[in-house]
């Protein structure tokens, strides 16, 4: 029993589903901003000609306001003119770098949406659980990892700090253009080498919120049990369902048992009934059958409504076998079930 209980099998797809729903995702924060910084750098040397257009055209415009009397028409035309040279520069970038957010969390766990996690729950204000998550081992990994990180990406940083410091001895006596252009190169440098220590924890911290996640999706065999029961059915429930159609089904058949021709039996533990209308049938057809009891009551019925019982073991058999009820008669049987019929029609009186 404790075996079952405890959490060792991988989560279903229903389970994941229903997280997903609840808003549970395994979302890793370093990857979308990995994602996110490189979109910005990459779009920001994409758009420096328009920055650098509008910030001349800004700068001419500010010069050309030189020696001018400030009015509160000319200050509200300043205002006007720089929010708007602004706004020019600074929305592409902004658009980019949050549609750069949504496409990152895209990739993680798809597309969602959920107001599940945005509704009222009292346990999140409640003081006790709080310090309970405050202080749980997820806090204490998430400590550490944050700790981690700013340690490498420091420790990182020093080093080629260092190194571009021994070399300023040399770029002092360099013209001016030539320092600009060592400046130019040693941050396009450290700025690569920030993205990939960004990668790579991005990469690992990816790795680490996956695992945690589907470990604490963990399911018992119970549960995984109780899961499938629900999915498919109590077995008691769909037995009982089962037990219902086929007393009602039986119950159908019975009553039409008096529209029978003929009724074939084994004699005892067979029988089947079998009614034919030439003007609606191409073929005899089976609209009851039974063994045991219930050919006992098929029978009995048969009596009471004056219907020709007629004793022939192989076929009842072949019949029974061969037919489901609402069935018409399989060829193979039709000459020996003619046979009966002829039989009942002279009988009767009948051509």
């Amino acid at each position: 029993m404790a075996d079952d209980m405890e959490k060792t099998e991988e989560p279903t797809p229903k389970k994941l589903d229903d997280a997903k729903k609840e808003g549970n995702v395994p979302k890793s924060q370093d990857a979308s901003s990995f994602l996110t910084l490189l979109v910005a750098i990459v779009a920001t040397f994409a758009l420096l000609p328009l920055i650098r257009d509008h910030l001349f055209s800004l700068y001419h415009y500010y010069h050309e306001l030189i020696g001018t009397d400030l009015t509160p028409e000319s200050i509200y035309h300043l205002a006007i003119t720089t929010m708007k040279e602004f706004v020019i520069m600074v929305i592409p970038l902004a658009s980019i770098v949050a549609l750069s957010g949504m496409i990152a969390a895209f990739l993680q766990f798809g597309f969602i949406f959920t107001t599940k996690p945005l509704a009222p729950k009292l346990s999140k204000i409640d003081p006790i659980k709080g310090l309970g998550r405050l202080f749980s081992l997820k806090k204490l990994i998430e400590g550490i990892k944050i700790t981690a990180k700013v340690a490498v990406v420091f420790v990182v940083a020093f080093i080629f700090l260092l190194m571009f410091i021994k070399e300023l001895p040399t770029v002092v006596h360099f013209p001016l253009h030539p320092q600009l252009d060592w400046l130019e190169g040693k941050v396009i440098m450290m700025a690569a080498i920030m993205i990939l220590i960004f990668f790579v924890l991005a990469l690992i911290d990816l790795l680490i919120v996956r695992f945690q996640y589907f470990k604490d999706l963990r399911m018992s065999k119970q549960e995984i049990k109780d899961e499938h029961k629900q999915m498919e059915g109590d077995p008691q429930v769909k037995a009982r369902i089962k037990k219902i159609q086929m007393e009602m089904a039986q119950k159908r058949m019975m009553q039409n048992i008096p529209e029978a021709d003929v009724i074939i039996t084994n004699p005892t533990h067979y029988a089947v009934a079998l009614r034919y209308d030439k003007s609606k049938e191409q073929a005899p057809r089976v609209i009851a059958k039974g063994i045991n009891h219930l050919a006992f009551k098929i029978k009995e019925i048969g009596r009471e409504h004056m219907i020709q019982i007629v004793e022939n073991p192989p076929l009842a058999r072949e019949l029974y076998k061969q037919c489901e009820i609402d069935d018409q008669i399989p060829d193979t049987l039709y000459k020996a079930v003619a046979e009966v019929l002829a039989f009942i029609y002279q009988s009767k009186g009948k051509r």
